[in-house]
């Protein structure tokens, strides 16, 4: 149907430019270093520069985000310990389904994978998910609204690649201290800072089974995936690391695991048990570690991992991957190594990475190069409701009340049967520790693809921000088809078509591919279907 910003071959084909250079570039920082424009952002960008902007973003602090925080109060679980969310949330459930068994009874069904069907719970049962519903919507909350948008782009990065999977068995309990104190307080600071916060989560040490990593019996797991997926890459024969290194790695943190005693009141937070530990002399990375190092041992291996060489290349394609092009080593290698430069001569500073990378030629030229970056379907769903400028007061939080839209919002994106259920990415859901994908290939199926125009259509025509039909909401004053559709390509991407696809917009504007005979077709009807197709369209799509 589109023309402009196909993949064609391993480039993108993209309208030519005839919007001014700051435009342009305000666009393309608002496509990746947000979550998309809303209404009125990109002449702001442009009022402000470029460059400031992006050093705004950078200092998150500076920016007034109190109407969001605001909101986000109404949640009642964000600022909890792990303790008081076990005791209040999941208790009451744990022992209800105790209750049925000893009464002979029909058990409660098994937890479900966050987005799994989920059959009308009891009050315990209501209550206990409502602490991984509130973190998936303020998640949700922050991409659409926080004037913070870089901390929380790189807050899904991070979280990413420290990913925890929300369903297995108790981690869900801890997934809201592991996002709120573990990953986003330290996603523009030190690396290592990042690295040590994820190392002492229970909410890693449970899902990566560190838990039962013992002295005599060592669990191997979070070794491995701490060098493999965390910082120095995959090993190709025997380097950077060699089986050998996983297995004296896994033996440095025996003993790392959490709290479970009950009255302590630090119960469910990291705890190191010496009787776990393996006190004897080990060698990681060519490292001798004396015996008798105790949590040191731990703590040695974290600054090995941050010193090692294969760190910090790993780390810049990982970011260069998320700002620039899905392969960074064929696209942008000169850009990785000067990034990888900036991780060395700062200790590793994350920020200075970032803005390295976003003032780079490199970042400034990549939009229709290196094969595009596709909106994985997370992003893409928060980027239309940007694009549409829904309002802050219709998703005003109403947990558990399906007569407000917010509920109807959040259970057509998340639950059964919702968009991102059918796109296959909800937050917190990805099952193995590598994160979802950040590439395209993973996102481009023919029934994904189907869903996402599916995605365009409910939110032009008001079903999944129940209420909010966007083309209801224009100026008035436009008059004739073509001036409204040079107000929707622009408002909603912020760049123009060409010709060919800006002529299909207004042919829908003035009817075409309408029933004639339908009694019930309007203008209205019209303008909706042509903002589901800017939606819909490549243009969309792709950033």
């Amino acid at each position: 149907m589109f023309a402009g910003a196909l993949l064609v071959g391993a480039a993108v084909v993209t309208a030519a430019p005839s919007v001014p250079e700051d435009d342009r570039a305000a666009t393309h920082v608002l496509h990746r270093l947000a979550y998309g424009p809303r209404p009125g952002d990109i002449a702001a960008v442009r009022r402000l520069g470029v460059a400031a902007w992006i050093e705004q973003q950078l200092h998150p602090s500076r920016l007034d985000d109190g109407a969001l925080e605001a909101r986000l109060s109404a949640f009642t679980t964000l600022t909890l310990d792990a303790r008081t969310i076990v005791q209040e949330f999941e208790r009451p459930a744990i022992e209800e389904r105790r209750a049925r068994q000893q009464a002979g009874t029909t058990a409660s069904a098994p937890d479900a994978a966050p987005g799994a069907p989920r059959p009308a719970p009891s009050a315990a049962q209501a209550k206990r998910r409502l602490v991984l519903d509130e973190l998936e919507e303020a998640k949700l909350l922050r991409a659409v609204y926080s004037a913070r948008q870089l901390e929380a782009v790189l807050t899904d990065a991070w979280f990413n690649h420290f990913n925890v999977f929300a369903g297995k068995g108790p981690t869900r309990s801890y997934v809201t201290a592991y996002e709120r104190d573990a990953i986003r307080p330290h996603v523009f600071g030190r690396f290592r800072d990042l690295l040590n916060a994820s190392a002492h989560s229970p909410a890693m040490l449970i899902y990566l089974n560190n838990i039962e990593n013992v002295k005599g019996k060592p669990n191997e797991n979070y070794a491995r995936e701490i060098m493999e997926l965390h910082t120095l890459g995959v090993a190709v024969d025997g380097a950077p690391y060699t089986e050998r290194d996983v297995l004296e790695v896994a033996r440095c943190f025996t003993g790392w695991t959490r709290n479970m005693k009950w009255q302590d009141p630090v119960y469910g937070t990291f705890l190191f048990k010496p009787q776990d530990h393996d006190e004897g002399p080990k060698t990681v990375l060519g490292h001798h570690i004396p015996a008798g190092g105790g949590i040191q041992d731990g703590l040695i291996v974290l600054d090995l991992l941050c010193n090692h060489p294969a760190t910090p290349r790993f780390l810049a394609a990982k970011l260069v991957r998320r700002f620039v092009a899905d392969d960074p080593e064929v696209a942008a290698p000169a850009l990785v190594a000067r990034i990888a430069d900036v991780y060395r001569q700062t200790d590793g500073h994350i920020g200075a990475m970032v803005r390295a990378i976003l003032t780079s030629d490199e970042f400034g030229g990549a939009f229709g190069r290196h094969g595009g970056k596709l909106a994985r379907p997370i992003d893409l769903a928060v980027r239309m409701m940007r694009a549409v400028g829904t309002p802050r007061d219709v998703l005003v939080p109403a947990l558990g009340d399906r007569s407000m839209a917010f509920t109807l919002w959040y259970e057509h994106l998340v639950g059964y049967n919702g968009h991102m259920f059918k796109l296959g990415q909800i937050p917190f859901a990805w099952l193995t520790p590598d994160g979802y994908p950040d590439v395209k290939l993973p996102w481009t199926s023919a029934a994904g693809m189907l869903h996402r125009w599916n995605l365009a259509f409910a939110i032009a025509r008001g079903s999944t921000v129940p209420g909010y039909k966007p083309h209801e909401h224009r100026p008035a004053n436009l008059v004739g088809a073509d001036a409204i559709a040079d107000h929707w390509i622009l408002t909603l991407l912020g760049r123009p078509m060409l010709p060919e696809d800006r002529e299909i917009i207004v042919n829908c504007l003035n009817g075409a591919g309408a029933d004639p005979n339908d009694p019930g077709r309007s203008a209205g009807q019209d303008e909706l279907r042509a903002v589901a197709l800017i939606l819909a369209s490549p243009y969309m799509q792709w950033k």
